[in-house]
């Protein structure tokens, strides 16, 4: 997996609000309203483009994750994986940018040597893994070709999505039937189902259920509105069968999005956390404790210098809102939460011994404090270490990308004169994107290449390495 920074923009909002995409004029009409008879024409038409088929290669046969999920959820996690194919799985994704940025479920592409795309007009990419983030069960994937402008889906606002509501899933279940599209409405929203693993208990589950038809290869799909927005990303389906009964689950796209801008920036997610130990309130619990409601989440204990307690919240609160949104239970909670980053200010308001109080928490991460974490990835290619330029790095030399030398030991580029710091940005006039580039192209390189790139202080300057 290799860290890409944007070459423009910092976030996927951005990114999306900066283009014109063709033939959606009507969505940006007021009046706009769903014609009669419930017409789903408009939607599938605007957002089939958008949706892909994903292909994952493996080098051995790939074991299941969890014998629950196989047993209960029918393993809804491998696609149209078979015993004649056991190094092969598929499913979907959603095109989220004209650059060519994806996103699709973690266990779709989960330990995955090589990951194929096919659009929906049957262009071929291979592409690069981007981040990933096992504890929603989200990946930002990347294909890349210049010459074209990618068909992207637009987000919606999954909390003002209502249960009832209309929504079409696109994907590509059990592989072969690409491009499906199927109807049905949302039937909960904040749904936990206990898929997800994560050993530290950070798990995020606060799934849109719907019963839009959704099978095994439909996963990393898209969950949309009648106006053609991406509400969600389906993950997944309950069944004792294997394939669909009436209920399947996607990420909000609310928390998408925070993902997607985390791994775009950083490489990793900025996971924010309260601090606090919690459980749902319930009406037994509501009577035991003699709380003022029977709905919202119930403190057991707070986390030393964590936000919550420096913030002067305490065990037997009840939290109801999050920001001025409501809370009803856990999984709310933890999506509103999740949704910023460390050094995020919220507002919990929360009932204490029969009044309702209110505070500000600032946020921190997993290590007690609210730096931002960047995953740095750092390839060892002839005696120097390379990584990927910062995102700031990358603004203040106007880059589109480069491999920076980290560190520079005995050996080829020492010889050549590259001192630490230096951004390689084009091998024999090719341009470089990232460090994992520079190692694959390396690899096949042989007698004299000509470096190109910029020096820590920014001089632009070439290099002739005898290799």
């Amino acid at each position: 997996m290799g860290w890409q920074p944007p070459s423009t923009y910092a976030n996927f909002g951005d990114k999306q609000q900066n283009v014109q995409y063709p033939n959606v004029n009507f969505l940006a009409d007021s009046n706009f309203s769903v014609p009669d008879g419930i017409n789903f024409v408009y939607a599938a038409d605007r957002v089939k483009p958008g949706v892909v088929f994903i292909r994952s290669i493996y080098n051995g046969s790939r074991q299941s994750r969890n014998s629950l999920l196989e047993d209960f959820f029918g393993d809804p996690y491998h696609g149209d994986r078979d015993a004649d194919r056991p190094s092969r799985s598929s499913g979907s994704g959603v095109l989220i940018s004209e650059d060519g940025y994806i996103v699709t479920n973690n266990h779709v592409i989960e330990e995955a040597n090589r990951v194929e795309v096919t659009l929906d007009d049957n262009r071929f990419y291979e592409a690069e893994i981007i981040g990933v983030d096992p504890t929603t069960d989200l990946a930002l994937l990347k294909i890349e070709d210049r010459s074209i402008s990618f068909p992207f889906v637009p987000f919606g606002d999954s909390d003002e999505v209502k249960v009832g509501e209309w929504v079409l899933a696109i994907g590509n279940p059990f592989g072969t039937l690409t491009s499906t599209v199927t109807a049905g409405i949302v039937s909960a929203k904040a749904r936990n189902i206990n898929i997800l693993r994560d050993r530290n208990g950070r798990q995020i589950e606060s799934f849109i259920q719907t019963d839009a038809a959704v099978n095994q290869g439909n996963s990393g799909g898209a969950l949309i509105n009648l106006k053609g927005e991406l509400v969600g990303i389906n993950t997944a389906i309950a069944t004792p069968t294997g394939t669909y009964a009436g209920y399947s689950f996607a990420v909000p796209v609310s928390l998408v999005q925070k993902v997607m801008n985390d791994l775009l920036e950083f490489g990793s997610v900025q996971r924010a956390l309260l601090g606090v130990r919690i459980r749902d309130v319930n009406a037994q619990l509501a009577e035991e404790e003699s709380l003022e409601t029977v709905s919202g989440v119930y403190i057991d204990g707070v986390t030393q210098e964590s936000a919550a307690s420096e913030a002067g919240m305490k065990a037997g609160d009840v939290i109801v809102e999050i920001n001025s949104r409501s809370v009803h239970n856990v999984s709310e909670l933890q999506e509103l939460v999740a949704r910023n980053r460390p050094g995020d200010e919220v507002k919990v308001t929360f009932w204490r011994n029969g009044s309702l109080e209110t505070v500000n928490a600032t946020l921190k991460n997993t290590m007690g404090n609210t730096d931002i974490v960047e995953r740095v990835r750092r390839i060892e290619v002839e005696g120097g270490v390379f990584g990927n330029p910062s995102p700031e790095i990358l603004s203040q030399f106007e880059l589109e990308g480069g491999a920076q030398l980290l560190e520079l030991g005995d050996g080829k580029w020492k010889k050549a004169g590259l001192q630490e710091g230096f951004i390689i940005t084009s091998i024999d006039k090719i341009p470089v994107q990232n460090a994992k580039e520079l190692e694959e192209m390396m690899q096949n390189k042989e007698g004299g290449i000509l470096i190109e790139g910029i020096s820590a202080d920014g001089e632009k300057a070439f290099y002739g390495v005898g290799w």
